[in-house]
Order: C-alpha cells, then sequence, then structure tokens
C-alpha cells in the first residue's frame, strides 16, 4: 500500500516551532473571523475556512507553500463573487468581505517575517470593522482576546531565537496591553465625539419592529421579538399598566389590505399640538433602541419635545413626536407626560371626513352589520361613545379569540373573514374589525399602533418594554371631546392591558429546559444579563460629547468646545509619552555598569 498522507498530530509541545505559532495564528483569525459570519456571503466563509484548513495541514506536515499564481487566481475569483454579491467592491459589506479574503489568502505566503506582520495588521483591522455592525458586550469581549491573541503572535514573531512557551508570550502580550490600558480609557474619555463617527454601527437593530403601515398579521409578527425596545425610568411610582401606552404611526388610510398613516409628511403646520391636559406631569427617562423610523414612540400624552443632543424633535399631526431622521442608534432622553388628557378637534372639522372612508365593495358583511346595529332604536340617535361601547362589548361576548397564530388572513374581505367566520386575531385584528365597524356607523375612526405595558418588575430601577409589547388600538372621535382611545384587545383579553402579560411564542429548546426546570432561575438569569447590559449600555455606549463638555465644566472650563477637549487629550498624551521617557531613561541607567560595557564590546 501508499503511505499514509494523513498528517498525524504529534503533540503540542512536540511541534517544530514554526508550526506552532503558525497554528496559534491561524486559531486567532479564526476566532476574529467567526463573529463576522452572519454578516458574510456563504460563498466567502466556505471559501475562508477551506484556506485555513488547508494552511493548517501545510503547517502540521511541512508542507510547501502555494505559488503566487494559485493566490492571484483565488483573489480574482473573490473580488468576482464579490462583485456578484453586492454588485460592487466599495461600502462596508463588499470591503469586509475582501479583508476576510485577503487575510486568509496572505496565510499561505507567510515566508518572511514581514508577510506575517501583514496578517496581524490585517487582524486588527478586522477586529475595528465588527463595531460597524455591533457595539454590544459580548461582541467587546470577544475582541478582546482576538486583541490578545494577535499581540501574542506578534511577540512570538520577535523571539526568533530558542522556543519561548505560548504561556510566556501570552503573559508578555497582557501586560503590553495592560500598560496601553490607560491611554485607552483617556481616549475614550477626552476623543471628541463628532458624528458620524459614533453614529455608523446599528447595534442592536432588531429586525422586527414598528412600522408605517399595518397588514393583518404584521404586529403579529413583531411580538415574537423578545427583545428590547426601550428601557424606562419613571421619577416616582409607575403608572398602571393599563395607562401605560407608547404612541408611534397613527394609520387612518385603509385600501382594503392595508392600514397607512393618512400623509406622508406627517408634521403638524401649527408649533403647539391640540392636546389638552390636566393632573400632574409624570416624569420618565426613556433609552430607545434603534426604531428604523423617524418617530419617537413616547407616553401618551407627552406634552413637549425631549431635548436629545444632536436630534430635532417635532410635533406631529395626530399626537405624535417625529423626529428629523430614522433612528438608527440609541437614544436617552427625558420626557414628561400627562395621563389624563383629551386632543383633537372638540367640533367638526374638514379633515375628519378622512376618517370615515372605506374601499368600496369590501367587507360588504361587516357593513351591513354595523347598518343593522344602527337600526336598533336604542342605537338610532346613539353618539359615538355609546356605539364603541356597544361594539366593544360584542367583542366581550362573541366568541372571540385573542392569539398570536391566528393563520393567515387572505382576500379582499379580511374584516369579514374575522368579524364573521374565524374569530381568532391578535391585537391588530381587533383594532382594524373595531375602526371598520365604526367608519360604518358613521364614526370617524382610525388605528394607532405603538407598545402597551413593561415588564411587570423594574430591572436595575428601569421598567422593560419588549417587542413582544408592540400593540395596535384604535381611537374614535367624539363631539366636544376629540378623540377617545379604544382598546377592543381588553375586551377579549383583559389581562394583556391591565397586567402586561403578553402572549409569548413557544421558547427554544435550552430555555424551554431550563425554565422547566426552574423558571425563578431563567427569570433571575435573564433579568441579571439585562441589568449588566444597560450598565454597559448607559455607562460606555451612551457616553456623548454633552458628557464630556460637562466633565470639563466640573474641571473649571466656562465654556467648553471639542477644540478644548483635543487641548487636553494631547496634553494628557504628551504627558503620558514623557512619563514613559522619563522612565526607559531611568530603567536604562539601572543596568549593571560593566554589562553596559560588555554590551559595547
Amino acid at each position: 500500500g501508499g503511505a499514509d498522507m494523513t498528517p498525524r498530530w504529534p503533540g503540542w509541545r512536540h511541534l517544530p516551532r514554526d508550526a506552532r505559532d503558525t497554528l496559534f495564528l491561524l486559531g486567532v483569525i479564526g476566532w476574529t473571523v467567526v463573529p463576522h459570519v452572519a454578516h458574510l456571503p456563504l460563498w466567502c466563509v466556505l471559501l475562508t475556512g477551506a484556506v485555513l484548513l488547508w494552511r493548517t495541514r501545510l503547517a502540521l506536515v511541512n508542507g510547501a507553500l502555494p505559488s503566487r499564481w494559485v493566490l492571484v487566481a483565488t483573489l480574482a475569483l473573490a473580488t468576482l463573487l464579490t462583485l456578484w454579491s453586492f454588485k460592487t467592491v466599495l461600502g462596508k459589506e463588499p470591503g469586509i468581505t475582501m479583508a476576510v479574503v485577503l487575510m486568509a489568502l496572505k496565510t499561505l505566503e507567510l515566508r518572511a517575517k514581514r508577510d506575517a506582520f501583514v496578517v496581524f495588521f490585517l487582524g486588527f483591522f478586522l477586529i475595528l470593522t465588527h463595531f460597524l455592525y455591533s457595539q454590544s458586550m459580548g461582541v467587546a469581549a470577544a475582541m478582546l482576546v482576538s486583541v490578545w491573541g494577535l499581540l501574542t503572535a506578534l511577540v512570538l514573531a520577535h523571539m526568533p531565537v530558542g522556543q519561548p512557551s505560548l504561556r510566556q508570550a501570552g503573559a508578555l502580550a497582557a501586560r503590553t496591553a495592560l500598560l496601553g490600558a490607560p491611554v485607552m480609557a483617556l481616549m475614550f474619555v477626552l476623543f471628541p465625539r463628532i458624528g458620524p463617527l459614533w453614529g455608523v454601527p446599528q447595534d442592536n437593530l432588531s429586525k422586527t419592529g414598528l412600522s408605517n403601515s399595518m397588514k393583518m398579521g404584521s404586529v403579529a409578527e413583531v411580538a415574537l421579538d423578545d427583545s428590547v425596545a426601550m428601557r424606562i425610568r419613571f421619577e416616582g411610582p409607575p403608572p398602571p399598566a393599563e395607562a401605560m401606552y407608547f404612541r408611534g404611526p397613527v394609520l387612518s388610510r385603509f385600501d382594503g389590505t392595508e392600514w397607512r398613516p393618512l400623509s406622508p409628511f406627517p408634521f403638524a403646520m401649527q408649533s403647539r399640538i391640540n392636546l389638552r391636559t390636566s393632573g400632574p406631569a409624570l416624569r420618565y427617562e426613556m433609552t430607545l433602541e434603534p426604531l428604523r423610523l423617524p418617530t419617537l414612540p413616547l407616553l401618551e400624552a407627552t406634552a413637549a419635545p425631549p431635548q436629545i443632543e444632536g436630534w430635532r424633535v417635532l410635533p406631529g399631526t395626530d399626537l405624535q413626536w417625529l423626529t428629523d431622521r430614522p433612528i438608527f442608534e440609541r437614544l436617552r432622553f427625558n420626557a414628561q407626560a400627562h395621563l389624563s388628557f383629551q386632543h383633537g378637534p372638540v367640533s367638526q372639522v374638514p379633515g375628519l371626513q378622512d376618517h370615515l372612508e372605506l374601499p368600496a365593495n369590501h367587507n360588504p358583511r361587516t357593513v351591513a352589520w354595523a347598518a343593522k346595529l344602527r337600526e336598533q332604536p336604542a342605537l338610532a340617535q346613539a353618539d359615538p361613545r355609546t356605539l364603541a361601547a356597544t361594539v366593544m362589548r360584542h367583542i366581550g361576548t362573541a366568541g372571540f379569540t385573542y392569539t398570536l397564530a391566528p393563520g393567515e388572513y387572505e382576500g379582499p374581505d379580511t374584516i369579514d373573514q374575522f368579524w364573521f367566520d374565524r374569530r381568532e386575531g391578535f391585537c391588530e385584528h381587533f383594532a382594524a374589525a373595531f375602526v371598520v365597524v365604526m367608519r360604518a356607523l358613521e364614526v370617524p375612526a382610525r388605528v394607532v399602533t405603538g407598545y402597551q405595558g413593561t415588564d411587570p418588575l423594574p430591572v436595575d430601577g428601569y421598567y422593560l418594554v419588549r417587542q413582544s409589547s408592540a400593540h395596535a388600538w384604535a381611537e374614535y372621535w367624539q363631539a366636544g371631546t376629540g378623540w377617545v382611545r379604544a382598546d377592543p384587545t381588553a375586551a377579549v383579553a383583559p389581562d394583556r392591558i391591565r397586567r402586561s402579560r403578553n402572549l409569548t411564542p413557544p421558547p427554544g429548546l435550552l430555555a424551554g429546559a431550563l425554565g422547566n426546570v426552574s423558571p425563578a432561575l431563567l427569570a433571575q438569569m435573564r433579568s441579571s444579563w439585562e441589568a449588566i447590559n444597560n450598565r454597559w449600555n448607559q455607562t460606555m455606549l451612551n457616553y456623548s460629547r454633552g458628557q464630556q463638555l460637562e466633565m470639563l465644566r466640573r474641571l473649571g472650563v466656562n465654556s467648553p468646545s471639542w477644540q478644548d477637549l483635543a487641548l487636553l487629550l494631547m496634553g494628557a498624551l504628551t504627558s503620558l509619552a514623557l512619563l514613559g521617557a522619563a522612565w526607559a531613561w531611568w530603567d536604562r541607567h539601572r543596568v549593571d555598569p560593566w554589562a553596559r560595557q560588555m554590551k559595547r564590546l
């Protein structure tokens, strides 16, 4: 038989020096690339994995490296595949894809120390690119390990003589990183926060969330996402759960299938919103995760715009608060709301007619049911409030079911299907059907989307509002009062509104097993992680230019600016450099004079 060409593992301590260092470097590269797998094309993941495995085999058998023509051909193929995947080689995604391929291919030409240095610094660059996607605590910890690994490989590259152990090289790399930590902390505190440098990463950008439109089932899709949408901290006792409505897009135009805003530009023409409040204001702090919409889902009813550094907040036409651009970053601000309020016109105005429109020849059975209801003697002259109460009683007593999985509603008459045939739905089904019935009763009505309720217990002082708290409710117009909130979900599932008991999808395998063994332990682990993550967000990711300038004020600078920050940073770095030079000079003179003379000789 032929010789067995399969490489055998001789044991870590018996590996040649070059093979050991190469395998360690390949492991660090693999660790650095893995978090990018979710963002890379499949071909890039497969190509990078194949190249790294090939290089591992060559290191074990001490095989010859491939020729440069093989590398050039592979690089050309990767460039063509990048063009095929992204239609360009410029931009974040194609640039990172090419950087991963280049680093993998560079491991196939580690012929000189210069080649190793190129791999090291490509690795450091790739570490930076992770923060273009996420600045989470987990990514930061993983990349800290990558930095230590690359520094260890760099130390090994400078130790060509003898057999320095990985433990010695790793310890020296760790000490080097610790020596650089004060400079890192100084840069973090003082380097001026100048946009858009700190606005590029779209951290925790949920794949679901509020939308400027609503179809049957769209809110249920959001409710399957258990990630945090925002964190609320109240000054004083929190309001009851049934009062916590966080207002998002208002949807008034219905084409039979989809609900949309009445206007694509829902900005108020006047600077004051049509809001009448009573009672004390409730002050709160909100930390809002990225929404992808130019909408602030503030607590109803927030009377004044919150002040957010670098953002312009504008009043909307329907008690909304809008931003001058979509929200792709985490925001933290203070606001105040009045839980007792009225809003909207108190008498007939031309715009109310838009909230009576229904698409022609759609949902005929629901329209006929409303007409028959109106013919009842007791309701012939009833006001909108009485009609709304009658419809809500029907929802609560006619056998409707509140569920996250009502199945698909298709066709032009989805409201008819829900109201008469299946009677199963989530909040958007009930809100949409209520609005259609009220409009058929000639009462202006509309759908409001947002969030309702919070987790029952605070985490680290903050009440959590999750994507699973996404909600749709309704408003109808009453003369003398204005717009009145009506939540049909409360009629069929009162615990959803009064106690914030959301419907939850089935848990994953690990969470389900842990929850079966100890639900309290699972809840405690989740709360602890979210508390730690919130501290990370508050202290690290939300460290802003305003906090930097406030620090300068405490240091005695009357009118601080980013130029003052830059001067302070340069002065601090210069002082550290002088201290380092002084220490090096002192350390040099600690050497035994006989050893110095021997070195000169």
